[in-house]
């Protein structure tokens, strides 16, 4: 295998040194009998493979960010131990992927450049480790966390024309080594069978837009309005979540609803709170550390404000946005209390928005007694009842008799034989495809969607119709004014055409160029054979 003219021998040394991990230097006569076998391509296709693994992870790892939070909250609650599990994720991410991109790029060159590709056995080591290291991680989402697989499947309705504009781009710069590889080898079947894979993945990449569908592919005229805003525990990105700072931090977002847990003390006073335990947004560690894994309905109400309930936002920083709290925002964390029901109605009453509510913990014995002890402060408070929206299920049809105002918001699809029409829904945003929201917004039913906190899915949801979403990151999507992106379907067919023609073209003249540059070596090689061939004759005469 001749080296191609133009290729530089000192950094052809470099690629081999850092692919083979042995100072291999790059001119012919110094690398005899090293040539690139069948094994040495099998470690290439490897390592191809292994980059695309981690690519995929990379993807997935982007877009289970959206609900990485709930992660973080699992982990705290089986191991008490609170830290940002998004950044480990990202980080060893990056590792993995950058690594196995620089070998593929290393690879690629050296192919060029007619060197062998000897892939040194620590090489081997870590590509197999990394392989390893993404399938478990693979596995763990599948086994705990299998929602994140419908995520992934309406994230391509935001990325599929992107995704598909780099695959092509990618495939078709893939062509010049190809053609390089295909011009070297004298192997015509393995010839036939690599021009028959590339041709027909091609192939299935030009014609992919036809089975990419998005809700944002639409005529500008056709868009709905912009999704209302659910605040998800107030704004707990820029607050202590479920405190009287997070709902006016959510107010000063505009968002229409705060969204929020209610439990009831053992006094009978109900008062905010998500988590059955009081240890992650209180410090009752400190204050009553005998007591700290009770159930958060085993203290009265004396006991818990008795609490601080926010200068664990400031210490464990649940969001990186906490960084970024001014000097007063800090100070007035620090003295936010457990706050009762009654006190957020009145807030919400004065700010006028809606407040939706679950009602904790839903297998518990006194549940009935719950129920009475939140109605009750509803009905005191005041507030007009449509700014209530209820979500609990149980003794449901005790609520509509006694608050007939309320609005009623169910956790769950119609049913074909509803006696009553549902008017709210209350969903995982994995659970309504944009067919089925569509159908909801003609029929005029409310569907709200949880948790959304990231622009890309924001910008599917609100093509799609949702009436509204619960979101962390209130201050993020407040300041959309439009989706990421909206193409018109002829503009995007233009696109896609325009694409394929374009990598098409980029293609033939790879392989033509590269053609022409083997046929001119062909000469200049067999000139030098026969001249070494008549040397070596009158030597041996």
């Amino acid at each position: 295998m001749a080296d191609p003219p133009g290729c530089c021998h000192p950094c052809a040394t470099c690629l081999l040194c850092l692919y083979s991990c042995q100072w291999i230097t790059a001119k012919k006569e110094n690398r005899k009998g090293l040539r690139t076998t069948k094994c040495d391509c099998s470690w290439f296709l490897f390592l191809f493979c292994v980059f695309l693994f981690t690519l995929v992870w990379l993807y997935f790892a982007i877009i289970i960010l959206n609900d990485f939070h709930n992660f973080n909250e699992f982990i705290f609650k089986q191991r008490k131990l609170w830290l940002d599990w998004s950044l480990v994720l990202l980080i060893a991410t990056a590792v993995l992927i950058t690594y196995s991109a620089v070998l593929l790029v290393l690879a690629l060159c050296l192919q060029l450049c007619g060197q062998p590709l000897k892939l040194h056995w620590l090489h081997k080591t870590l590509l197999i480790l990394t392989a390893l290291v993404v399938a478990a991680a693979f596995t763990g989402l599948g086994i705990k966390w299998a929602e994140e697989w419908r995520s992934a499947r309406i994230s391509l309705q935001a990325t599929g024309p992107f995704l598909h504009i780099g695959i092509v781009g990618g495939m078709t710069l893939l062509a010049w080594p190809l053609a390089s590889f295909i011009y070297r080898t004298r192997n015509t079947g393995l010839k036939v069978f690599l021009l028959l894979i590339y041709c027909t993945v091609m192939i299935a990449l030009y014609l992919a837009p036809l089975g990419i569908t998005s809700p944002c592919i639409m005529e500008e005229n056709q868009l709905p309005p912009k999704p209302a805003l659910v605040g998800h525990r107030g704004a707990p990105m820029l607050a202590p979540e479920n405190t009287l700072m997070s709902l006016r931090k959510a107010v000063d977002c505009d968002v229409q609803v705060f969204e929020t847990d209610v439990m009831v003390s053992a006094d009978g006073v109900p008062f905010l709170m998500h988590d059955e335990e009081l240890t992650r947004t209180t410090n009752v560690q400190a204050v009553f550390p005998e007591r700290a894994a009770l159930n958060s309905t085993a203290f009265n109400w004396t006991d818990l404000q008795q609490l601080d309930a926010g200068s664990w936002f400031l210490e464990r920083r649940p969001f990186p946005t906490v960084q970024r709290l001014s000097a007063g925002d800090r100070y007035q964390a620090t003295k936010q209390r457990i706050p009762s029901l009654e006190q957020v109605l009145e807030a919400a009453k004065q700010s006028n928005i809606s407040i939706m509510f679950d009602l904790r913990p839903e297998n518990h014995s006194d549940y009935q007694s719950f129920v009475n002890a939140t109605l009750e402060v509803i009905l005191q408070s005041g507030i007009p009842l449509q700014q209530v929206l209820w979500l609990p299920d149980g003794f449901r049809e005790q609520v509509k008799q006694q608050a007939p105002g309320v609005q009623q918001v169910y956790g769950r699809k119609r049913l074909q034989n509803e006696k009553e029409p549902l008017l709210h829904v209350n969903l995982p945003y994995q659970d309504m495809s944009s067919e089925e929201i569509r159908q909801y917004r003609q029929d005029n039913i409310s569907v709200n969607l949880y948790v959304v906190n990231q622009p890309w899915l924001f910008s599917v949801l609100w093509c799609a119709g949702v009436s509204s979403v619960t979101t962390n990151a209130c201050q993020v999507l407040k300041e959309m004014k439009h989706p990421m992106w909206l193409l018109p379907s002829s503009t995007y067919l233009m696109i896609w055409i325009v694409v394929d023609c374009a990598s098409f073209l980029a293609i033939l003249w790879a392989f033509l160029l590269l053609k022409k540059c083997s046929q001119r070596r062909r000469p200049a090689e067999s000139e030098t054979d026969v001249l070494l061939t008549k040397i070596n004759s009158l030597m041996q005469e």
